[in-house]
C-alpha cells in the first residue's frame, strides 16, 4: 500500500510574514526556565502591574447581571461613549462615538485598518525602529511597507523633510507612534505639526497614529496625540490606542480606533464577518477603566520612571552601550555597535546584534532583543516593564557581561 503524503495547504500571504520577534523571544525564555534555568526577563513589553480591582469588579458585574451575549461589530455603546470621554478630557478632542471602533487589543484595530483599506501595492511609510509587527500587517494585506530609518541624532524620530521625499503616488498610510516602541521618543508638538502638514499636502495620504503608550510620558507635559495638534487631520486618520499598556490589561484584549465614520464603518464589516465582535465581558471592564478612577495610571508611571532611572544608573556607565535616556513608553534602546567583533568568555565572536542578544541569554541569563527586529542594527532592546530588582540585576549582569568580552 501506498504510504499517503499529508500537505498542509497554505496561503502565499503567509509566506510575507513571519513570527513575531518579542513572541519568538518569550517562548524561547519560557522554554528556558521549564528547562530549570533563572532568566530575568527584559523582553517582554508587558506592565507586570496588576488589574485595577475596580476593573476587575466590573467585569465580574457583568458576568453577574448576564452581559455575556454578542455586541455591536464596533463594540458597546457604553464603551464606545467611554473613549469619547476619553478624548474630551485628556485631549480636548470632540468626537461622538460613530467615530469609534472596538478592537480584540490596538493590535487587532492595526490590521484591521490595513486590510480594510490597502489594495495590492498600496505603500505604507514605516518609519525605522519600528515596532516589529507594522511591516508584516502591511505585507499579509498586500501593502508595500516603506522603510525610511530616522536619525540616530535625532532620537530616531522621522523628520517631515524625510516623510516628504518618501511619499510617492502609492501612498497610502503614514505610521506614527509615539511615544515610541522600541525608542521611548516622543514627538514635540511642532514636529507632530511639521509631520501633520507634509501629509495634509498630499491629498491621497492618511495618517494612522499608534498611541498605545500616550500615559507613559517622563518629561514634562505630557506626550501629545496627532489629533490634538494637527486637528485638520481627522477626516484623514485613524487614532489608535486601547487600554492593555495604561490599565495593566493586556489579556484582556481591548483596543480602540478613533477615525471618520466611513472608515469605522469599513472597519466595522470587516470585524462583523471575522471574529463577530469583542468580549462583552472585557468590553464592560474597558469602560470601567477609562471613566472610573485615574489614580492608577499615575502609580503606574511613578513606579516605570523609577525603574527608568535605576536602568539607567547603570547603562550609562557601560562603555560599549551607546544609551539614550527615553523620553516615554517603557524601552530602552542602546546602540551596540562597538560591541560587534569583541570575542565572548567562550570564544565566539560577535557578529551582530543578534549574537549580542543571544551572549546575553547565554552567558549573563539576560533576556533582551536585537535590533534587527525593529529595523535599527546594531542595537538592542530591553523593557523596564518588570519589577525593580529584575530590572536592576538584570542591567548589571548586561555591564557584567560587556565588561567580559574581549
Amino acid at each position: 500500500m501506498n504510504a499517503i503524503t499529508n500537505t498542509i495547504p497554505a496561503s502565499e500571504r503567509l509566506s510575507r510574514i513571519k513570527p513575531s520577534a518579542s513572541g519568538s523571544a518569550r517562548e524561547r525564555v519560557l522554554q528556558l526556565m521549564r528547562e530549570g534555568h533563572t532568566i530575568l526577563d527584559l523582553s517582554i513589553g508587558e506592565p507586570d502591574l496588576d488589574t485595577p480591582d475596580h476593573v476587575k469588579a466590573a467585569a465580574i458585574d457583568a458576568i453577574a447581571r448576564g452581559d455575556t451575549k454578542y455586541t455591536g461589530a464596533a463594540g458597546t455603546q457604553t464603551l464606545r461613549e467611554a473613549v469619547v470621554e476619553k478624548y474630551r478630557r485628556e485631549n480636548g478632542v470632540s468626537i461622538d462615538a460613530t467615530q469609534v471602533f472596538i478592537g480584540s487589543g490596538a493590535k487587532q484595530v492595526l490590521h484591521n485598518a490595513f486590510a480594510a483599506t490597502l489594495n495590492p501595492g498600496d505603500e505604507v511609510i514605516v518609519p525605522a525602529p519600528y515596532w516589529v509587527s507594522y511591516p508584516d500587517m502591511v505585507a499579509l494585506n498586500e501593502g508595500v511597507p516603506v522603510i525610511v530609518r530616522a536619525s540616530a541624532a535625532r532620537d530616531y524620530k522621522l523628520t517631515a523633510d524625510e516623510l516628504d521625499r518618501a511619499i510617492t503616488p502609492r501612498t497610502r498610510w503614514v505610521v506614527l507612534n509615539s511615544p515610541n516602541n522600541p525608542t521611548g521618543a516622543s514627538y514635540s508638538e511642532r514636529e507632530l505639526r511639521e509631520l501633520g502638514e507634509v501629509i495634509l499636502s498630499h491629498e491621497r495620504v492618511w495618517l494612522l497614529s499608534d498611541d498605545i503608550y500616550e500615559h507613559f510620558h517622563y518629561g514634562d507635559g505630557k506626550a501629545l496625540t496627532p489629533l490634538e495638534v494637527v486637528p485638520a487631520l481627522a477626516d484623514r486618520s485613524l487614532s489608535v490606542n486601547g487600554v492593555s499598556k495604561t490599565y495593566a490589561m493586556t489579556g484582556w484584549r481591548i483596543g480602540y480606533g478613533v477615525g471618520p465614520n466611513g472608515l469605522i464603518r469599513q472597519l466595522s464589516t470587516l470585524q462583523s464577518q471575522t471574529v463577530s465582535c469583542v468580549s462583552s465581558i472585557s468590553q464592560a471592564a474597558a469602560a470601567a477603566a477609562l471613566t472610573g478612577p485615574q489614580n492608577f495610571v499615575a502609580h503606574c508611571v511613578a513606579t516605570f520612571r523609577e525603574r527608568l532611572d535605576a536602568a539607567m544608573r547603570i547603562l550609562s556607565t557601560v562603555d560599549l552601550l551607546d544609551c539614550v535616556r527615553p523620553s516615554g513608553a517603557f524601552y530602552i534602546f542602546p546602540g551596540c555597535a562597538r560591541v560587534i567583533g569583541k570575542t565572548t568568555p567562550a570564544g565566539t565572536r560577535i557578529g551582530s546584534d543578534m549574537d549580542f542578544a543571544a551572549y546575553l541569554l547565554d552567558h549573563a541569563k539576560v533576556a533582551v532583543l536585537d535590533g534587527a527586529a525593529y529595523g535599527v542594527s546594531p542595537s538592542i532592546r530591553l523593557s523596564f516593564a518588570t519589577a525593580l530588582e529584575t530590572v536592576e540585576e538584570g542591567c548589571r549582569r548586561i555591564k557584567s557581561a560587556c565588561e567580559a568580552l574581549r
